[in-house]
Formats: structure tokens, sequence, C-alpha cells
């Protein structure tokens, strides 16, 4: 049976104090953002923190770091685990906290998952003798496109670990809310560039001309049949022509043309054929148009499949926080895509959604200029891992730990 631990007023105001900390940490990291595998900064304020509050660490993955609370605990090796890499995007969110370097902003809350996973570690810290098993802290770098949990685990951040957990901030869902399925909760991705060479020259002599921006704009649409009519549909997956640069004079037609865009999957096995495809229909319709294509395929992730007991006990910890009825219908898996899934690959492990969208400014959608971090959310986390891993917390505001 568990036992509730005496709490004095130290305890109580200790946990509002991580809560209040953790903003300022959040909206710290938030004005000075780093792109993915440029997070030296960031590491750097991550690793004062952890040395500040005694908690030991190692560097991994050269910008990564990996900490670790009560080694020698004897229960479940249990890792939290929170990315911290920002975006080539211009803020446009009206905030006292806005990215103050050019180009660059935490547009999808990355920097609220690290001051969740730092405020998370110094509550466990100070009862780190209550803790069942040892817990290790994850922060990784380059989540965003850059395969930075693939580099974690080759530098050994999985080693003794048994049960790993992430989440992702989601402003679809509504705040108090969260998602955590058995199976598949987010999608894999790829992307792919086509680079189509004609022949330009005036545009009252089409006929001299082998035009690669009639070509491009054919092979859009016939790309959206591969959805329509050549794959399953049982099996979702997008196709998506993202970028179309064929910009000339209004009486020019180019010589080349190149585009950009992106797959989405559910189930691994899909990627090849979605990229033989693309391949397959670009190259007979540009060939229809009298124009050359070529077809180069990037792999990205694979889909994030949650273990079905670790997700359970995700679930769990979630009612435990939000309460009951936190669920949504939300259609899963999204098909926006995480890399958290090379963990769950090699070890046991689950992701959850949690909502933030409390109202407009916080419905913005990941990736949008305009996008807000939910800052309640913190509070949720930091009560989520904790229980996650193994040390409960009373429901109430001071949030009293049990054993």
């Amino acid at each position: 049976m568990l036992e509730m631990m005496t709490t004095d007023s130290t305890s109580q105001d200790g946990w509002k104090q991580l809560v209040a900390d953790a903003v300022s940490f959040r909206h710290e990291l938030h004005r000075w953002p780093e792109l993915t595998w440029r997070e030296a900064q960031t590491a750097q304020r991550i690793r004062e923190r952890l040395s500040a509050a005694d908690i030991p660490f190692r560097s991994c993955a050269r910008l990564g770091t990996v900490a670790w609370l009560a080694p020698e605990a004897k229960g479940e090796h249990v890792a939290l685990r929170a990315d911290m890499d920002a975006l080539p995007i211009s803020e446009a969110a009206d905030v006292p906290w806005a990215s103050k370097v050019e180009g660059c902003m935490h547009a999808c809350g990355h920097d609220g998952h690290t001051a969740a996973l730092m405020a998370s570690a110094l509550w466990l810290k100070r009862h780190e003798a209550a803790l069942p098993g040892p817990v290790s802290l994850i922060f990784q770098p380059a989540e965003e496109g850059g395969h930075g949990a693939r580099e974690m685990i080759a530098d050994g951040a999985l080693e003794g670990i048994d049960v790993i957990f992430g989440w992702h901030n989601w402003p679809a869902i509504a705040h108090g809310q969260a998602v955590c399925p058995d199976g598949a909760v987010m999608a894999g991705n790829g992307t792919f560039v086509i680079e189509l060479q004609g022949r330009g020259g005036h545009a009252s002599q089409p006929e001299l001309c082998r035009d690669p921006v009639l070509a491009a704009s054919a092979i859009t649409l016939a790309l959206q049949q591969i959805v329509a009519r050549r794959i399953a549909p049982q099996k979702p997956n997008v196709v998506s022509v993202t970028s179309i640069d064929g910009k000339s004079g209004p009486t020019v037609i180019r010589d080349a043309v190149s585009m950009e865009g992106s797959i989405r999957f559910t189930d691994a096995e899909l990627r090849d054929p979605l990229c033989d495809l693309i391949t397959e229909v670009t190259e007979y319709t540009a060939s229809a148009y009298g124009v050359k294509a070529s077809v180069t395929h990037h792999r990205r992730y694979d889909p994030t499949v949650n273990h079905a007991r670790p997700a359970s006990r995700m679930r769990a910890a979630l009612a435990g926080e939000l309460g009951a009825s936190f669920g949504c219908d939300l259609a899963l898996p999204i098909m926006a895509s995480e890399d958290f899934g090379y963990y769950l690959k090699e070890i046991p492990g689950a992701f959850a959604l949690l909502g933030g969208g409390s109202d407009a400014a916080h419905r913005e959608p990941c990736h949008s200029p305009r996008y807000r971090f939910n800052d309640g959310l913190l509070q949720s986390v930091m009560g989520i891992f904790s229980r996650l891993a193994g040390l409960q917390v009373s429901g109430d505001d001071d949030r009293s730990p049990v054993r």
C-alpha cells in the first residue's frame, strides 16, 4: 500500500518553485533557439543546471546529454526523453520571450519538452531515495530530420535501460487531453527531390522548347494518383509535392525545374513501394512531355510504434495527472513524424501526445511562425514523468510525493 510521505511547507514550495523555474527556463531556451546539430549553447545550459543540482551526466552524440538518478536502485531502469532543437522559421508570435535569433524559432515546442524534463529531473533528484529503480534522463539533439535518436543510441544512450517514455505537445488536442495508443502513434516519413531537364526558349515558340514547368505541373497531378489508385486504401499514406522551383521571366521558358516533396506512411514496409512509384510516375510523365527526370529519395523516420504494456503504463500516468477522461477522438496515427521511433525499435516504450490547445493562440499548429507552446503543460509533464519513474504524487496543487 502506498503511504504518504510527510510533506512540509518547504516541499510544497519546492514543487511550485520548480514549476515557475521551468517556465523561466523554457522562455530562456525560446529566446535563444538553435538548429539541428547546432545545439551547443542549449546543451551547455542543460549541463549547467544538472551540475548545479548534483545530477551526474555524460555527453552523448556530442550535443546530447544523458543524466541518471538512483543508479544503484534495484528496480526497473526507466528512461525519460526530451528533444531540444529548433526550426529555420522566423517567429511571428507576439510574446515577450520571442526568439532573438533571426530566422530561427522553437516552432515545435522542443524548448518546452526540454524544460519539462529538466524540472522533472530536479524534482526526482529531491526524492531520489524513494525511486524504486534507476532513472535516465535523455536530452536529445537533432530530432528535426537530423536522426538525433539514432546517433544517441549509437553512442550508448540506451545501455542498461529497460523501458523508455517520451511525449510531444500537440496544439490540435485540447489542453488537458492526451492520446497514447497501443501501436502506431505517428507516421513514418521521407522526402524526395525531382530534377527536370527540358529545353528553354521563347514563350512565343513553345514547339521549339520542351517545357519543364508544364511537365512539373503534370507530375504534381500524376503523383496524387499513387495514393488514390496505386496503394490499397487500407494503408494510410500521403504524397505531397511541396516545392516547385521554376521561376522565370514572363516570356522565357526555362531549361530546368526542381521539385521537392514529402511522403508519410504508417507501415514501414510501404516506404520502398512509395518511393518506387514516385520514380516510375515521374519518369514516365516527364517522358510524355519530352523532358528528362531524375529522382532522389531521402529516408527519414519510420513510424513511431508504441509497445502495449508501456503504453498502458503511460495511460495510467496520464489518467493520474489529467483525470480519467483525458482521452480524445483524435484520428491515429497522426501523419506527422518523430525520431522517437528509433528508441522503440530497440527497447519497449511508449510515446504520448499531450494537448496544448487551451485558446486560439495555443491552437496554432507546430511549425507555424505563430506557434506558441502552452506553459501549462510543464507541470502536467512533471507529474506524468514522476509517476512513470515510480515516484507517485498526490493530486493536489502541492504535489506531495508518496511512496
